[in-house]
């Protein structure tokens, strides 16, 4: 089969696209035939062999999301079937030979049913962005109906699935984006109100919108930009969320005592056994409902993952990015 596999650290040129022999399902394994894989930022820093969250044994095919049908299965695997339209979410996966491939073998319990309705670019846009939304906005947050959230850079793939999730368990969401094509897309995922990123000067255009409270909760992507702002916006006993950040910050914390708010980091590396379970058979929920409708974005071929990883650091993101896999 054809696979993305690199048998070295550095750079995107370290992506090699060749053939390799099919991978074997074990006990509570499956084989997908995929036809799309997700293609997450995360992917690019496992690629330079710096990543303190997880550095993979050489050589190494990346890939943790992905969507397509299943191909094999192991002993013991009662849930699926041969034929199955699947997406995969193997993260935390035991076993995962990597989604940047025509096949994938993997955990059984990473893998759940794809409704017809979903198409598999929709399905590989999952995974990663779905289950990070899940964790920054049930684990960590703890968000309740009724309540305000501000979800930084709604547009991007993790951030237009979190306005989904908010709205659908009835939050008013206000999420933010740089672009007219951005703003659109918050819209379309159900926000409630979309504004540009928020700076100092437009704190109080977020006053207005929560009568003068400020969100009760704040999902931010660019902690080391935003968050001096996020803490002289966040109501009082209001909780921000740290999912990214790209560099140091001086904050005064005396804007954090003033209003008792809580800074939440997370990270999905660190999601217990039984969160993991939980969120996957939510996202599946959600899905199975319609409350979330996954925003594809830019769509390359496989042989193209050098470019991919070139292009998902160094352009602004809306939606998630994919592989297409003939």
């Amino acid at each position: 089969m054809r696979t993305i596999q690199m048998s070295s650290f550095g750079e995107p040129e370290v992506l090699k696209y060749i053939e390799i022999d099919e991978p074997i399902p074990s006990i509570n394994e499956v084989r997908v035939r995929l036809f799309a894989a997700g293609v997450n930022p995360n992917e690019t820093y496992i690629r330079t062999g710096t990543y303190s969250f997880y550095i993979p044994e050489l050589p190494y095919t990346p890939g943790f999301d992905g969507a397509g049908v299943v191909d094999a299965i192991g002993e013991g695997v009662t849930h699926l079937k041969v034929g199955d339209r699947v997406f995969v979410s193997a993260l935390l996966a035991k076993r995962s030979t990597g989604t940047y491939a025509e096949k994938v073998v993997c955990d059984a319990n990473v893998v759940h049913r794809l409704p017809e309705s979903v198409s598999y670019q929709e399905g590989a846009s999952l995974g990663i962005p779905a289950l990070t939304a899940y964790r920054a906005l049930f684990h960590r947050a703890k968000i309740k109906p009724g309540e305000n959230v501000l979800i930084h850079g709604a547009s991007g793939g993790v951030g237009s699935l979190a306005v989904q999730m908010a709205k659908g368990i009835g939050a008013i969401v206000i999420g933010t984006a740089s672009t007219d094509e951005g703003k659109s897309l918050v819209k379309t995922s159900g926000a409630d109100y979309v504004l540009n990123h928020i700076t100092e000067d437009s704190i109080s255009k977020i006053a207005a919108l929560t009568n003068d409270k400020g969100p009760d909760v704040i999902i931010e992507f660019l902690a080391n930009m935003n968050l001096e702002n996020d803490l002289k916006t966040i109501a009082p006993y209001g909780r921000i969320v740290v999912v990214g950040n790209r560099g140091n910050i001086e904050i005064n914390p005396r804007l954090a005592m003033l209003k008792e708010a809580d800074i939440l980091g997370m990270s999905l590396w660190n999601v217990k056994p039984n969160e993991y379970k939980e969120s996957l058979y939510a996202v599946s929920a959600f899905l199975q409902s319609g409350i979330l409708h996954p925003e594809v974005g830019e769509v390359l071929s496989l042989k193209d993952a050098a470019k991919a990883h070139e292009q998902i650091i160094n352009k602004k993101a809306h939606g998630k990015m994919i592989l297409s896999i003939d």
